[in-house]
């Protein structure tokens, strides 16, 4: 955040932070506007949060948090943020300690704000996907072992559709729909449905773009990236990296005996006491031996250990206070939320879903390219000090797109410091965030904000 723009942030918060909101929408608009959350900092910005429903018929029905931009919101976009998981909140996630106007403090009692946060420049609309994750819900407890890629993007783009009837200020606004690992599926999805359903309305949805971090994209070369990263990373042994290439096939869903032996080894005995997601970062520690777990939806590594947080001035244990404060009635009543009574405690990632995730294709490039060849800005990111999808399973799988190079590989700036390096092709910007983990505006909110800002301009990141 420059200067100019922290002093019009503190100054509006003080003049107006008490006004609440400023602008007054439609009957059902209003019932969604949030007075404000338990612990809150006054704030000038308008905010609000219900359901959807995607599915009269089998009561499924999608839960959102819209936050607006800090200033000037009417003449910002509308930019949707989707975590993965599968299984994992958005409001856990994005909105709590990415990329939202809020990060909750160590006891769970309340929230500060986040001077990094993406509605700078963004009006930003969390969604928790598919029903069962967060606070969404269906009442046929069979959506919750039979759900999978297709249904989460047809509810998706349904949820979007009747979203802006209800908030229809936004329908001729520039959309984004952006995200972060097993998001990596759901974002180009997500943007096929609304492509498609653009060719055959009178009312298309304004998309203009997706940008994904550290995404799931292809089964094959996900994963030899990862054993790759694992080993140029020194958490592997020269042995196990050659037994893995050996005997896995990463093609499969389901690998063979000897396959999962070696990971399981590898995982067990050689990776030791360490933070998958950001490789350099202490473990956050658990003194009551519980975890939270999130796995990444790959075949054959799935991660089983524990999800932690970050350095860096970064609480390692954030995840564990969200569970305590979105649990907490008065929250729940202040956002809208759980007004069916959910008969299971508010969790930042569903398991259920996880493990039972029937519908996953082999590989999203097939849809990049029609992405590609429809014109929309695509971008996509690695933190790379990530081993979960790391940077080199992200450039194994693009370079199979074989796209012409524009603007060749640099080093972009934020603060005369790298902050990481990029590469511009037709169609298609790829860029990394050093020292960032899974998480990057976790870790490098600085960055992240700027890799955002240019994103949404449509400009190649600084070059110095």
């Amino acid at each position: 955040m420059g200067k100019g723009e922290m002093f019009v942030f503190m100054v509006f918060a003080l003049l107006v932070g008490s006004l609440g909101g400023i602008h007054k929408g439609g009957e059902e608009e209003e019932r969604d506007r949030i007075i404000a959350l338990p612990g809150q900092p006054k704030v000038y910005f308008d905010q609000f949060s219900g359901y959807v429903t995607v599915n009269a018929v089998a009561g499924r029905a999608l839960f959102y948090w819209l936050t607006e931009s800090f200033h000037e919101p009417e003449s910002k976009p509308l930019v949707i943020w989707l975590n993965g998981g599968p299984g994992c909140s958005s409001v856990a996630y994005g909105a709590s300690e990415e990329i939202g106007p809020f990060r909750l403090n160590k006891t769970g009692s309340g929230l500060y704000i986040n001077k990094y946060s993406w509605s700078l420049a963004a009006n930003l609309l969390f969604l928790e996907t598919p029903a069962g994750v967060g606070f969404s819900y269906t009442n046929t407890s069979s959506d919750l072992f039979d759900t999978g890629d297709r249904r989460t993007a047809g509810d998706s783009l349904e949820f979007l559709i009747r979203w802006l009837d209800r908030f229809p200020r936004y329908k001729n606004r520039e959309i984004y729909v952006t995200g972060e690992s097993y998001a990596g599926h759901y974002v180009p999805q997500l943007a096929r449905e609304i492509t498609s359903h653009n060719a055959v309305t009178k009312h298309p949805i304004n998309l203009k773009g997706i940008m994904v971090g550290n995404a799931v994209t292809d089964y094959y070369y996900d994963n030899l990236g990862t054993v790759t990263y694992w080993w140029s990373h020194a958490m592997i042994s020269d042995k196990t990296y050659k037994n893995l290439l050996r005997r896995c096939d990463f093609r499969q869903q389901k690998e063979s005996g000897a396959c999962m032996t070696t990971y399981t080894y590898a995982m067990d005995e050689e990776f030791g006491n360490i933070d998958q997601y950001n490789i350099y970062a202490p473990p956050c520690n658990n003194s009551d031996g519980a975890t939270t777990t999130r796995r990444t939806l790959r075949s054959p590594l799935r991660p089983q250990n524990s999800i932690f947080r970050q350095k860096s001035g970064y609480d390692p244990c954030t995840e564990k206070y969200a569970e305590i404060y979105y649990n907490r009635a008065d929250v729940q009543r202040a956002l809208h939320a759980n007004t069916t009574k959910i008969p299971y405690k508010w969790t930042a990632c569903n398991e259920i879903l996880n493990r039972n995730w029937n519908d996953t294709p082999a590989s999203v490039l097939p849809i990049y390219r029609e992405l590609i060849a429809a014109g929309l800005r695509i971008w996509v990111f690695s933190g790379d000090i990530d081993s979960v999808v790391p940077v080199t399973a992200t450039r194994f799988s693009l370079a199979q797109l074989h796209l012409a190079t524009k603007i060749p590989w640099y080093p972009w700036y934020v603060k005369k410091q790298v902050a990481g390096w990029t590469e511009v092709y037709e169609g298609l910007t790829f860029a990394t965030v050093r020292g960032a983990g899974h998480e990057v505006p976790l870790v490098k909110p600085k960055a992240a904000l700027q890799l955002f800002r240019s994103f949404l301009s449509g400009n190649p990141l600084p070059k110095s």
